[in-house]
């Protein structure tokens, strides 16, 4: 029996109404996958609208010779977040590194990029073929720019990816000058314990120079940054050295003085590669002279290496100089700005940078011990980082017992009380409190012209110090000397010795409530 027109008319119209009904239920559904598509709609209008010009990029040149360009260009864009919105990519895997995967543009599909205020796109052409899409009334202005700066991220990414090795100079008549092996130090600038303020200066400063090219060219100066790390041994200056070098992705050449082939340091220097990290420990005791050699022909050669002429050759180098002592003693010529520009001070630890490691080491944020860490630093007594480092790994697995270990050595370099002095008669003095300077690991000074009329001495700059003096620490730091000294004198000993033995190692079983404090 045939249907007539209404009943027909009536099905379709309710088919019709039911697909509408289930598109407006996923649109509502999904209001992302909607906006996606519009914005898609909008940008395929804007698109069709414009002009644009097309370069190609191919992989191979018409002499059959790579194409640099290629390489850096694919690179570049298999770095663009857009990459993530593309509507077809390539997943690729590292062989050298696990979990390392990386997206490539997929076959006929494009990523957008943006430059100086330009839109441009960059499409698989395969084939190996990479095409730049710019705007035709756009490409005058930004094309060679554009260029520039891909190459530059390009070798930047490359640079970082690449092994980063150590240099370190032989020394042996008829030997190269340099032998070699990869650098695995895994210090960072994360994990080193200085104050928080302090590093994030250096970063900057660090970042400041990479991207400083086209600055130290239009000044005319060799683009180069020096530093002078100083501190007592154990402060941390050689690992805060490896920290930069990891952070700029640069060869470290560790020149060390003491050895052979040393008498013409202009030719070593010359042997050195552009972005590198060079670095001479200890500069102060080979100043001092020896081996013959007076301390003013050390100096001299010394301040050749510095800024002399064959410094120039070559660019983009850290040197980095070390000294196990303060800077009094030194030479000012040696000091001035141009040869050292950052002066960075590496102290022995207080409890704020006591607690920084525990957090590294030992996974603490707080203990049931921790007031009586506090009192002994109050009390005057420090300890280099290396000391707090070797104790907690040795005591790794009981955090208690670690604790205990530093208060024992804590209370070993505790600073004595000054003796009484004599009091005149009929006067009365007042008590003033220690002046105890609290401060991180790390202490940062720019190089001034005053610093080379003041024979090297440590003192404050503009921008320089973090060490400053708080009232209210200083009055609990002699509340801490005051409780610390009647604790002696009344024979009370705050640490329970017999749950550790003299060298740290006791019986102690590590559990989840030891390291809790509980």
């Amino acid at each position: 029996m045939a249907l007539d027109g209404g009943v027909w008319g009536g099905v379709i119209g309710a088919l019709a109404y039911g697909v509408l009904a289930v598109a407006a239920l996923r649109l509502v559904l999904s209001y992302k996958s909607a906006a996606h598509a519009l914005r898609r709609a909008w940008r395929w209008a804007d698109e069709w609208a414009q002009a644009y010009q097309y370069y190609e990029v191919p992989r191979l040149g018409a002499d059959g010779v790579e194409n640099p360009l290629f390489r850096k260009a694919a690179a570049y864009v298999a770095s663009l977040p857009s990459l993530e919105d593309a509507d077809a990519a390539c997943v690729l895997s590292s062989a050298a590194k696990s979990n390392d995967f990386a997206l490539q543009l997929g076959p006929g599909h494009a990523a957008r990029d943006a430059f100086l205020g330009a839109r441009l796109a960059w499409t698989n052409a395969g084939a190996g073929r990479l095409v730049l899409r710019v705007r035709r009334h756009d490409r005058t202005r930004v094309l060679r720019p554009y260029l520039q700066h891909v190459e530059s991220v390009a070798d930047e990414m490359e640079a970082r990816r690449r092994e980063l090795r150590l240099y370190a100079n032989a020394g042996a008549a008829g030997a190269p000058r340099w032998a070699s092996a990869p650098f695995t130090h895994p210090a960072t600038l994360d994990t080193v314990a200085m104050d928080p303020e302090l590093k994030v200066r250096v970063r900057a400063d660090l970042e400041s120079f990479l991207k400083g090219r086209a600055y130290y060219h239009r000044l005319g100066r060799v683009w180069r940054r020096s530093y002078l790390l100083y501190g007592g041994p154990g402060t941390g200056k050689s690992t805060f050295a490896a920290a930069m070098a990891r952070f700029l992705g640069y060869d470290v050449y560790d020149i060390d003085l003491s050895r052979g082939g040393c008498d013409d340091l202009r030719a070593l220097l010359l042997d050195t590669a552009p972005r590198s990290l060079i670095l001479v420990e200890d500069l102060d005791r080979y100043l001092r002279g020896g081996d013959g050699e007076t301390a003013a022909a050390r100096t001299a050669r010394v301040l050749s290496f510095m800024d002399g002429l064959s410094s120039c050759c070559g660019e983009e180098r850290v040197m980095v100089f070390t000294m196990s002592g303060g800077k009094d003693g030194v030479d000012p010529a040696v000091l001035r700005p141009g040869r050292l520009d950052v002066h960075i001070h590496f102290t022995m630890c207080d409890f704020e940078a006591f607690k920084a490691l525990a957090s590294n080491y030992l996974g603490l944020k707080d203990h049931k011990l921790y007031p009586q860490v506090e009192e002994g630093f109050h009390a005057g007594a420090r300890l280099s980082p290396a000391e707090l480092g070797e104790i907690m790994i040795a005591n790794r697995g009981s955090p208690s017992r670690a604790l205990r270990t530093v208060i024992n050595a804590l209370q070993q370099v505790a600073v004595p009380p000054p003796p009484p002095q004599p009091q005149r008669a009929g006067t009365a003095t007042a008590a003033r409190p220690p002046r105890l300077t609290s401060r991180w690991s790390g202490h940062l000074d720019y190089a001034s012209a005053s610093d080379a009329g003041a024979a090297g001495q440590s003192s404050p700059r503009g921008g320089g110090g973090f060490a400053k003096d708080a009232p209210i620490r200083e009055f609990k730091k002699l509340y801490g000397l005051i409780k610390y000294r009647s604790r002696k004198d009344a024979g009370v000993v705050p640490v329970d010795d017999s749950a550790a033995s003299p060298n740290g190692r006791g019986s102690e079983a590590s559990s989840d409530k030891d390291r809790t404090g509980d």
